[in-house]
């Protein structure tokens, strides 16, 4: 780019960081500047505070990780504290144990339209944090200057590189992106936490975890999540899940080949020894074996998913053909008084068989209740029984009962179902062809009738499924919140359906789309207490229950700190297990590095240890009829902004790059329901993100200056700080202190100045004097009336990264101004813009 370039940038570095230290004239200097660039040089400069903004997430992330860290970043390891935390407990020893061999983390990874970073530069950047991990060690001046010079080898590769992705990935693309995050980081991860934890335990309270103990696992939604996605169909599912089972036996295959080189002991007990005959190497002769059958599985797994001939067998298909053998060498070294070669590689990779099996992921399947109801419709009509859909719940529960107690098919064969009917039963005859450990769940999206799960349990029954696969109504309105626990109960009230499950239940809580109906706190009022009354109904029925909680990064998504957001859970919502997904970019910044996913692993065990051996309290009853007042009075202000403000629509394709996001080949779902539609037939995540780029971030906060402002005039600011000692109260207003520190008033007018018709700007400036006063209002409930006061590091980390974001908001205000006055297409400002999207979601983090 040449010094000019370069001095260039330093200037609107230079200014941009005294603009944000007040410097009325820096800050106009810098809109000149910005908005006078050339076409050229819209890209480039775009590029370096894009760039800028990347090696500030890679310097943060290793900072928690380093070997020098120190200060309030560094915090104590979690697990310690909460084993010192219940020795101060009156629990025994037995309560601890039980609760820690029932610990059940279930972490959902998902693909969401958030995640803007090319798999490329993931790699690249996680390259970088190699060289800084190295360059913390007493190295030699030719080993550092070696490493120093990769370093500035890595940088420029990345900047080299283009940021954004030519196409929209496939969901097989996604899929391959998960399974890269469990190669590159949770495959080493999930055994150093395990054997932490096992260490931790024999530390504090003289325990062992059990060989088999698998305190986490994963799912996936990556091939499986079908709700809206007309990409993911039932031959997508089905390579998903080869695919899943492809990358598994490959690694295993890596691992049995090193257990096979390090395993050449000779003394075994008699059950080895029963396996291998007389052999001078019994561990050797055994996983060779094993590690054959696995070549030849790989080999037609190769070929299955080539579309090609094969001899190869299918060997092995299911976990256990894999830990018997190797559970067997662990046996037989502990006997012989080789326990601590029996503890090292072997029982890793026993662990890692505990956590991700010989399917890697379980995928979960989600569908739409809608998509069911037709296959219904569809067949009633072609039997002459009337059309289904049009029936009341209770006639619709009678002839689902009788067909499930049918021994006869429901489907003649001579039956022609319509396309999309088709693409529902093939779904459910995949499944029925997979071993059982190779699915999660199965999630009803928009489900509100018992009808609505015992027709996805006709279906898995007529495609001959032979295993129960549990299935979820996903209750994600505010309605469907509210009426959740009539549905459960109604449901549990079915004595088929009641014996069928075997006590256990899954339902799934909707964060996203209930703020997105009614704005975050109603939404999260809504949820606490549906998780209340669905414990104490499982509970009356003896039920397992476990809750799958939908959250995604923000705020406006039930996004949370993970050890905050679980401790704020209604008591007793955590005994049957914690389930949750991890969306989009969050995925990379909380599993993308080992040392950083094994200290997210880490925070979740302890937290729900904790939650569930010394459960948070219960709100008092004035606390629960203030929450009740801040819900209906923050529902009815944001409801009528979103839908009672006539101009809302039009301001907010305006103000945000809304439209523009549909360029972005971020995800393979499309952004919106409809492509004609309103706010109602946008997806919550791209509604947040485009509301997270002009720094509005209208969806994380509106509601709550008119819930608090009024009870604040009603002189009830003492109550509202004592209920600071409640968990959920306190980790709501911590949420919402976080959304003011990032939210700006003077970023969001920039947009509207430049984007919005004159007759719509009113609108956004009274948004903006609602923000305001929302801010005062939390800020005079906040410690020492100071947002964040007892998390300086974040507000340390947000201020380090305005002066960067700064400049890409003025950039994209310019880009989105050029683009949307040319009716031409313009390959450079359009390919800026893509970058300022990504740059600022990089500076923003939490964005989806």
């Amino acid at each position: 780019m040449g010094e000019a370039f370069l001095e260039k940038v330093e200037t609107i570095r230079q200014l941009a960081k005294a603009s944000r230290n007040n410097d009325d004239e820096a800050r106009e200097q810098l809109l000149e500047l910005l908005r006078n660039l050339s076409d050229d040089e819209l890209l480039p400069v775009t590029r370096a505070f894009s760039q800028f903004l990347n090696l500030a997430n890679i310097a943060e992330q290793f900072h928690t990780i380093s070997r020098n860290c120190e200060g309030s970043t560094c915090a104590q390891d979690p697990i310690d504290q909460v084993f010192n935390k219940l020795k101060q407990e009156n629990l025994s020893e037995a309560e601890i144990h039980h609760a820690v061999a029932q610990l059940n983390i279930e972490l959902v990874l998902t693909a969401h339209p958030t995640e803007v970073t090319r798999r490329t530069l993931i790699n690249k950047h996680v390259a970088i944090n190699n060289c800084l991990d190295w360059l913390e060690l007493d190295l030699p001046d030719q080993e550092r200057s070696q490493l120093l010079s990769r370093l500035e080898q890595l940088i420029n590769q990345a900047w080299h590189t283009d940021e954004i992705r030519q196409q929209r990935p496939t969901p097989v693309d996604e899929a391959k992106w998960g399974f890269a995050v469990i190669e590159n980081s949770l495959w080493q991860a999930v055994p150093d936490f395990v054997r932490q934890l096992d260490k931790k335990l024999g530390q504090h309270f003289d325990m062992r975890m059990a060989l088999d103990a698998a305190p986490v696992v994963f799912s996936s939604w990556m091939g499986g999540d079908r709700d809206g996605n007309p990409f993911v169909t039932s031959k997508v599912t089905e390579e998903v899940l080869l695919s899943s089972r492809w990358v598994a036996v490959d690694l295993y295959l890596k691992e049995i080949q090193t257990l096979v080189s390090e395993l050449s002991m000779s003394d075994a007990n008699e059950a080895l020894l029963e396996q291998t005959g007389d052999q001078n190497e019994p561990y050797r002769a055994l996983l060779k074996v094993l590690r054959s059958e696995l070549q030849e599985t790989h080999d037609y797994l190769t070929a299955k998913l080539k579309g090609q001939y094969t001899e190869a067998r299918d060997i092995i298909t299911n976990t256990e053909q894999l830990r018997e053998p190797l559970e067997l060498c662990y046996y037989s070294l502990q006997d012989c008084g080789m326990g601590i070669i029996a503890d090292g590689t072997l029982l890793d990779l026993l662990r890692r068989i505990a956590c991700f099996g010989i399917n890697l992921l379980r995928l979960d399947i989600r569908q739409d209740s809608g998509r069911h109801e037709e296959v219904f419709s569809e067949i009633t009509r072609y039997l002459g029984m009337g059309d289904y859909a049009h029936w009341n719940e209770t006639d619709k529960q009678h002839f689902l009962l009788q067909e499930l107690n049918s021994k006869r098919p429901l489907f003649p064969r001579d039956w022609e179902p319509s396309e999309s009917v088709q693409e529902v039963l093939d779904t459910c005859a995949i499944i029925a062809k997979q071993e059982r450990e190779a699915l999660g769940i199965y999630i009803i999206s928009m489900a509100s009738e018992p009808s609505d799960v015992l027709a996805v349990q006709l279906l898995l029954q007529e495609a001959g499924c032979p295993f129960r696969l549990p299935v979820a109504p996903l209750f994600e309105t505010l309605d469907d919140l509210n009426n959740a626990p009539a549905t459960m109960s109604k449901l549990l009230s079915v004595d088929w359906y009641r014996g069928y499950i075997s006590g256990q239940q899954h339902v799934m809580i909707g964060y996203s789309d209930s703020a997105k109906d009614a704005g975050v706190l109603a939404a999260s009022w809504a949820q606490y207490r549906a998780q209340e009354a669905l414990v104490s109904i499982c509970e009356g029925h003896q039920i397992s229950l476990t809750l799958f909680h939908g959250r995604g990064g923000t705020i406006g998504r039930g996004g949370a700190p993970a050890h905050a957001a679980l401790l704020s859970q209604p008591p007793g919502s955590l005994k049957g297990g914690l389930r949750v997904t991890e969306q989009g970019e969050m995925i990379r910044f909380k599993f993308g590095l080992p040392k950083v996913a094994m200290d997210s692993l880490n925070l979740y065990a302890s937290a729900v240890l904790e939650a569930n051996l010394i459960p948070p309290m219960e709100p008092k009853d004035e606390w629960r009829e203030v929450m009740d007042q801040i819900a209906e009075t923050s529902c009815d202000a944001y409801r009528g902004i979103v839908w009672g403000e006539e101009e809302f629509v039009p301001y907010f394709r305006s103000a945000t790059p809304e439209r523009e996001l549909a360029k972005l080949p971020l995800g393979s779902r499309p952004a919106k329901r409809r492509s004609d539609g309103g706010v109602e037939s946008l997806r919550a995540i791209p509604w947040i993100f485009s509301w997270s780029q002009n720094r509005l971030l209208l969806p994380a906060w509106l509601g709550s200056g008119a819930a608090f402002e009024g009870l604040i005039k009603e002189g009830k600011s003492e109550l509202l700080t004592e209920m600071r000692a409640w968990p959920f109260f306190d980790n709501r207003l911590a949420m919402l202190e976080m959304v003011f520190m990032k939210a700006d008033t003077w970023l969001s007018k920039i947009y509207d100045e430049r984007l919005v018709e004159p007759e719509l700007q009113e609108l956004g400036e009274k948004l903006r004097v609602k923000l305001e006063g929302a801010k005062a209002a939390i800020v005079s409930l906040a410690p020492d009336n100071k947002l964040l006061a007892n998390q300086a590091w974040v507000v340390e980390s947000l201020n380090l990264r305005n002066p960067y974001i700064d400049p890409l908001h003025v950039l994209q205000v310019e880009l989105l101004n050029r683009s949307r006055a040319n009716e031409e297409l313009c390959p450079v400002v359009d390919q800026a813009l893509m970058v300022s999207i990504a740059g600022i979601a990089a500076g923003m983090r939490n964005t989806g």
